[in-house]
């Protein structure tokens, strides 16, 4: 699913919402779940899963194209883990 598909589902579900609504609804949400990582926070939505940082060290890599080693750096990554209750309705087989 997409954004946009998002935006959309969400528009059709609740017919109140104008479409410009949801896609700020929407926008918001996952602005302040993009700024809460920044600042290293854990999000948990329950059902759901829970969002965090690995930490990756730095490596020594390899550049593809000229085969020369190339140091790379240190970086936060962001992480998902899936929840209890969406790995068990993901599992359930469809009809």
């Amino acid at each position: 699913m997409t954004k946009s598909e998002l935006i959309a589902r969400l528009a059709g579900r609740f017919p109140q919402l104008v479409a410009k609504d949801a896609d700020l609804t929407v926008k918001v949400v996952l602005d302040a779940m993009s700024l809460a990582l920044a600042r290293g926070d854990r999000i948990e939505i329950r059902g759901f899963g829970s969002f965090a940082l690995n930490y990756r060290p730095p490596r020594m890599g390899r550049n593809p194209k000229s085969g020369e080693k190339v140091l790379v750096p240190a970086k936060h990554v962001p992480h998902f883990k899936a929840g209890k209750e969406l790995r068990e309705r993901v599992d359930q087989p469809q009809s």
